[in-house]
């Protein structure tokens, strides 16, 4: 006999424990179940122990910077990676036991701590038993994608994950993979004092984004002393006298590196293998992403799939608003959808970049008549004052509407200024919306209207 509820949220990460809350205020009852750990991949291999981590570094960096500013710390900085790591899972302790809590704390709702597989299209089982509901979420998230390169079988590697359990700073960092979690990465580990190296296969740095971004990133990176490699082809590994070789032909013709740590930072998989997907009819596709249409219903009547396990979003925030979606729809009566979300994320080294909408690229290769501006950091008080002027800002607008394409900021403080482009991009106000505006001064975003008032046609 099954236990009826009237919701299964499978998995705890951004968008089910706010589905689940949502049942429960509507007095419906709804079981959560987890497997692991509550709060899924942000909480605690993802954004806020990583975001930990680079604080961390940032403090160490501007420490051994201090002399800059007239201030004289008297003797050399030390990195002590334990008490590192201690305060990183002290964060991430506090975020864990909030959703946990948060669970367990529902009025109409029942956690289940263990696997759950679907023995139907309404049934799932968990421990032994049978829940039953017209209504499952799938919020299982996902993992690091382990790629298959030549001799991985023969030597220790670290990913995102692993790394979160590291105490001792390791001498030679290799990351494989030049995109948002390898530099993230590679980043916080030279500033603790290690030798990093990155690996990329693709001609550049963070390849999507446009080449002045991939540049102008390679160049902070390597100001602060991190190899970078890319166009590196054929990739193998191997054991060499208890160190680890990378080899493989690209960049700078320098085929091989020799370090004592390997990262693959080269992307995520869905947790969809054992979920019994094939049972209830649930369709994915060849990458074992959940096939979700724009308000997250899956191929059967009565699943959806929401979160980073539908492919249709990779980021903390996509997922929440997933949940949003999904609530609406069912509860208010509001027919909101994925297309209307304006992509938007950031790439977390120091300094950040913030983006939104389309890249200059994308805009060329559609064939949109617009029009452009780019100011760099340079000219801006605030980074100057903080010494901290790297990167650039810039826009694209439709020549046409006026409206936002897209824009980055990269440079200090460029992961809270570009939302002023975002919230203009989501009201399709357009950009002279923001040039009147009066902004505060000294701050970043006080020179977006100077920004809009460089703008000149798109060549």
């Amino acid at each position: 006999m099954s236990e009826r509820y009237d919701a299964i949220v499978i998995g705890t990460g951004q968008s089910g424990p706010a589905l689940a809350q949502r049942f429960d205020r509507e007095g419906l009852r709804v079981a959560v179940i987890e497997r692991k750990h509550f709060g899924g991949t942000c909480v605690n291999t993802g954004c806020i122990p990583t975001k930990t981590l680079v604080a961390s570094a940032r403090v160490a960096h501007m420490a051994r910077r201090a002399a800059e500013y007239g201030v004289d710390l008297g003797s050399a900085v030390t990195v002590d990676m334990k008490r590192v790591k201690a305060r990183k899972d002290a964060v991430v302790a506090l975020s864990r036991v909030g959703v946990t809590d948060w669970m367990e704390g529902l009025k109409n709702g029942r956690v289940f701590r263990g696997h759950a597989r679907f023995t139907g299209r309404r049934t799932v089982r968990v421990n032994g038993e049978e829940l039953a509901a017209d209504r499952i979420f799938i919020n299982v998230g996902g993992r690091a994608f382990v790629p298959d390169i030549r001799g991985l079988d023969t030597v220790p590697y670290l990913t995102n994950s692993t790394t979160m359990e590291v105490d001792a700073l390791p001498e030679h960092l290799i990351v494989i993979g030049g995109s948002y979690i390898g530099l993230e990465f590679a980043q916080a580990f030279r500033r603790f004092g290690s030798r990093v190296t990155v690996v990329e296969m693709a001609d550049r740095l963070i390849p999507r984004e446009d080449a002045d971004v991939s540049e102008a990133v390679r160049d902070i990176l390597q100001a602060e002393g991190i190899a970078v490699r890319t166009g590196t082809k054929c990739l193998s590994v191997s054991e060499r006298d208890g160190r680890i070789a990378l080899g493989g032909a690209g960049d700078g013709g320098k085929p091989q590196v020799e370090g004592s740590h390997l990262l693959l930072a080269v992307g995520r998989r869905p947790n969809t293998d054992d979920l019994g997907l094939d049972t209830a009819g649930v369709e994915v596709d060849d990458n074992g992403f959940v096939t979700v249409d724009d308000q997250c219903r899956t191929s059967v009547d009565g699943i959806w799939a929401i979160g980073d396990v539908n492919g249709r979003g990779a980021f903390t925030h996509t997922s929440y608003n997933d949940h949003e979606i999904v609530a609406a729809n069912i509860f208010d009566d509001d027919n909101r959808r994925i297309s209307d979300r304006v992509p938007c994320y950031g790439l977390f080294i120091d300094p950040p970049l913030g983006r939104v909408g389309l890249t200059e690229r994308e805009v060329r290769e559609r064939g949109i008549k617009a029009l452009a501006a780019k100011r760099m950091m340079t000219t801006v008080g605030r980074a100057r004052e903080r010494g901290e002027t790297q990167g650039f800002m810039k826009v694209v607008v439709d020549a046409g509407t006026k409206e936002v394409l897209g824009a980055a900021i990269l440079g200090v403080n460029g992961d809270e200024a570009v939302q002023v482009f975002l919230t203009a991009m989501a009201e399709r106000l357009p950009a002279t919306s923001i040039a009147r505006t009066m902004h505060i001064h000294p701050t970043v975003s006080e020179y977006l209207p100077t920004l809009i008032g460089d703008l000149k046609p798109l060549c």
